[in-house]
């Protein structure tokens, strides 16, 4: 693992003090002269930094089951930025019986995500897989209000606290490249499009997400299905923000250099992409660079997911496919991270788009929106402007390692990392401002609201 030199920790260590000195007056501190170059950051010493570096995450999906863990949570607590449940948000786990929504195992990952930092992903709303008896049951119809109800229950839960959900995992055929014949499929063939808007409805602020394995190559034909219906639903206006890609890489379905040529093309029909299940078998240092590489060489790639923590956590530990066997770091992990450093850091990316809200907010709604404001070397400025309502709460979160400073014309209350703000008016009206430390990230935080 690459380490910055000494001179520059010192470089590090004196501007942290230069910073402290100045106290969190937000807005009001002075900047730098004009024309003055912004200090480029360090390299990243863990996943998490490195990525941030250039706007983007580096996830692990987290087991409940392990968050007793203390040498689990050291890794997934200093290497990764972004969290998803393994198995905690499926329909089986959150809707064991129809109507009865439990959400105990996936509150601890999440509030475990959030105590440390770190954004959430969801996965998954509706899949073939992992369904309860009592859906396997239903047709017609019958089905389709279940999935409906089903996407409402989970998304208003979690309203606020969740990056992107992949709202449909794996509904595409290996074989033929059409759709899947399941359960779902059989209540017809708009199904994905209205769990798509009924996600939307659910909650305007979060991205959605279609997820799937073995879409990477651009060859295949299940890639090409994937890659009709989500032009055609950008054509449409059907609301998607994002494609999954799993990426599980083995000698039946090997890494192919075409991969970036797929992301390519996905995020020029105007949706991110995201690696989200990122495992390769026997762990090559050279085709986990290889992905990494192509994430960093399109510029909508939001981030990668890796499917576990250690070896041992993994769904196909026999094939040791991850960046840590037991509390050691692999040659794959040196690897990723120094292809993460490599890529340099953009001293003032774009914020990823967040879905664009409705002009005006539904009776009942309303929405938050954010405008940039001034940019220091150390920290910016965003300004907010609430619609729809007049006594309202927002939350924002910011990703890891950024970190709230101060608000003004607005009452806020803080978590102990620093990480979430949630915000009610103050008598200052519907439009406030926020100070956010970015620690060598420029990404935007995601931003929901409600009515009070």
């Amino acid at each position: 693992m690459k380490r910055p030199s000494v001179l520059v920790a010192c470089v590090v260590a004196v501007l942290s003090l230069g910073v402290a000195a100045q106290g969190t007056t937000g807005a009001n501190a002075a900047g730098p002269s004009p024309g003055a170059s912004p200090s480029p950051a360090p390299p990243g010493t863990t996943l998490g930094t490195a990525a941030a570096r250039s706007g983007r995450y580096f996830g692990t999906a987290i087991s409940a089951s392990k968050l007793g863990d203390p040498a689990y949570t050291t890794i997934a607590g200093r290497e990764f930025d972004m969290v998803t449940p393994e198995n905690e948000m499926k329909l089986d786990a959150t809707e064991p019986r129809q109507g009865q929504f439990v959400f105990t195992a996936a509150d601890r990952i999440v509030d475990w995500a959030v105590q440390n930092g770190k954004r959430v992903r969801g996965h998954t709303l509706v899949w073939h897989a992992a369904q309860p008896s009592w859906l396997q049951s239903l047709t017609g119809s019958a089905l389709r209000q279940a999935m409906i109800d089903h996407i409402n229950g989970v998304m208003a839960h979690y309203k606020g606290r969740i990056y992107a959900w992949d709202v449909v995992n794996e509904a595409f055929s290996d074989s033929t490249g059409g759709r899947r014949d399941s359960n779902w499929q059989r209540t017809g063939d708009d199904w994905i499009e209205v769990a798509f808007r009924t996600a939307r409805a659910a909650d305007p602020a979060t991205r959605l997400c279609y997820n799937d394995y073995n879409i990477e190559n651009w060859s295949w034909a299940k890639t090409q299905g994937v890659y009709t219906m989500v032009k055609d639903f950008k054509q449409r206006g059907v609301p998607i923000d994002c494609v999954g890609f799993q990426a599980h890489f083995n000698s039946l379905t090997p890494y192919s250099a075409d991969f970036r040529t797929t992301l390519r093309n996905f995020a020029a029909l105007g949706v991110d992409v995201q690696i989200t299940e990122l495992d390769i078998q026997g762990a090559p240092a050279t085709t986990y660079a290889a992905v990494t590489g192509d994430c960093l060489a399109v510029p909508r790639c939001a981030g990668i997911t890796v499917w576990g923590v250690r070896d041992q956590d993994s769904w196909r530990s026999g094939d040791t496919p991850l960046l840590f066997s037991g509390n050691d770091r692999k040659p794959a992990y040196d690897a990723v991270l120094d292809t993460l450093n490599a890529a340099g850091t953009d001293p003032s990316p774009s914020p990823t788009p967040s879905p664009t809200p409705s002009p005006t907010p539904p009776a009942g709604r309303c929405t938050a929106t954010l405008t940039a404001g001034p940019k220091w070397f150390d920290r910016y400025d965003l300004q907010v402007t609430v619609t729809g309502s007049d006594d309202w709460i927002v939350t924002m979160i910011v990703p890891y390692p950024e970190k709230f400073i101060t608000a003004w014309n607005a009452g806020t209350t803080v978590n102990s990392a620093r990480s979430v703000m949630t915000a009610r008016p103050d008598g200052h009206g519907n439009s406030w401002g926020v100070s956010i430390r970015h620690n060598g990230n420029r990404t935007w935080p995601t931003v929901a609201c409600r009515p009070a």
